[in-house]
């Protein structure tokens, strides 16, 4: 493999890796939800006030949202529960990265699936958003995560191209080097 192809090796571990780390970090700020919404309601209405100010129906939306979770909990902490198995969804989502980062010409097809699983959160956004309540700029924040995760798989499977060729042309060539070898022997 030339210094071209380990070049763009490199650069696709260090977009896997960056993917993987949002992952992960996802995954373990879905365990303290609590926590996270009161210190944003509270972030919102205390030292970002001279900004939030001006966005009313976001600062009423986090307390609503700070106050749903924290009387949920109280009243139904078995709920919270799912929120476990979304934290727990994305680090299993991270662990299968293992492979793509270990060996991303084989493993492709874990990061096409990802692309995949990043376009359907618009539609889940779109259709179960107005189903639970959801307000539209509060999709769009949900959809974002979809378009912005998408970004560093898409600059991967550009990068991977090259390497695929070249891995292909050298699995061709073995095979006629072994039916060669194989014809003589």
């Amino acid at each position: 493999m030339g210094t071209e192809s380990e070049a763009a090796l490199r650069r696709v571990r260090r977009w896997l890796g960056i993917f993987v780390v949002c992952l992960v970090l996802s995954g373990l700020t879905a365990f303290p939800l609590e926590a996270e919404t009161r210190w944003l309601a509270d972030f919102a209405t205390g030292p970002a006030a001279p900004v939030t100010d001006h966005l009313p129906a976001l600062v009423g939306r986090l307390e609503r949202v700070r106050d749903g979770i924290a009387e949920t909990n109280a009243r139904y902490p078995f709920l919270a529960y799912g929120t476990d198995w979304l934290a727990f969804a994305h680090l299993v989502i991270a662990a299968a990265f293992w492979g793509p980062l270990k060996d991303p010409v084989r493993n492709v097809w874990v990061i096409r699936w990802a692309v995949l699983a990043c376009a359907g959160i618009i539609p889940l956004a779109l259709v179960c958003g107005p189903l639970r309540g959801i307000p539209l700029y509060w999709r769009f924040i949900d959809m974002s995560f979809g378009v912005v995760g998408v970004v560093p798989l898409l600059i991967v499977l550009r990068a991977l191209r090259p390497l695929e060729r070249l891995a292909d042309a050298e699995t061709r060539a073995a095979a006629r080097a072994g039916a060669r070898a194989s014809a003589t022997g």
